[in-house]
């Protein structure tokens, strides 16, 4: 099965550019593209995206209003953002708030593809200048992760999914559910973004 991709930015030609970019790669198939997120829960219900791409700073109903309202109204479909800024409230905004990957506009489309294929995984996609700023902005203590917890985590970071994460670890799927739970618990985070973000910074991978 392709893909679907819902497409939020207001810029005309860059939507159909990615919107032609999608629509002409195998496996990929585009749910729709808008200006804006003022009807993002309407959107979601009718085409059932898998991943979102999302930019932030759109009229009326913004890039992280919208993924708030759809995390709350559909927390199962994947958001991507795409962005011009790389400023550490955006970023951590977007990640607080249940982003699963943070890219900035000037990726390659390629990459862009790449990321919402690793999106989509269970993968956390960032680029490589927002884990930098990931690093620089987290200081915060993790010794009390257990070695097997810091070995799980080091697979997130990969952008491994849960499956392949247990086939790794020979282990089950249930029991790389329960041992991302008690990551989340010792390093205080509430999704896969924030647990990425501070394993890198901490140098726990």
């Amino acid at each position: 099965m392709p893909i679907k991709v819902m497409i939020y930015e207001d810029n005309d030609s860059l939507r159909e550019s990615l919107s032609a970019l999608i629509n002409g790669t195998y496996d990929f198939q585009l749910a729709g593209a808008h200006f804006n997120c003022g009807n993002i829960k309407q959107e979601a219900d009718e085409t059932n995206p898998d991943v979102m791409l999302m930019d932030i700073e759109m009229p009326g109903t913004n890039g992280i209003e919208g993924l708030k309202q759809l995390k709350q109204h559909r927390p199962e479909i994947e958001v991507l953002m795409l962005n011009v800024f790389d400023d550490d409230d955006h970023i951590f905004e977007c990640l607080r708030n249940g982003a699963s990957g943070y890219i900035l506009k000037r990726t390659p489309p390629a990459k862009i593809l790449e990321a919402i294929q690793e999106v989509h995984n269970g993968g956390s996609p960032m680029s490589a200048f927002i884990a930098r700023k990931v690093v620089q902005h987290f200081n915060q203590k993790t010794n009390n992760l257990t070695q097997r917890e810091k070995e799980l985590l080091a697979f997130l970071v990969k952008g491994l999914s849960y499956k392949m994460i247990a086939a790794e670890m020979k282990v089950t799927i249930h029991t790389v559910q329960q041992h991302i739970k008690h990551i989340y618990t010792k390093l205080q985070v509430h999704n896969m973004g924030e647990a990425v973000a501070k394993a890198i910074q901490n140098n726990i991978v």
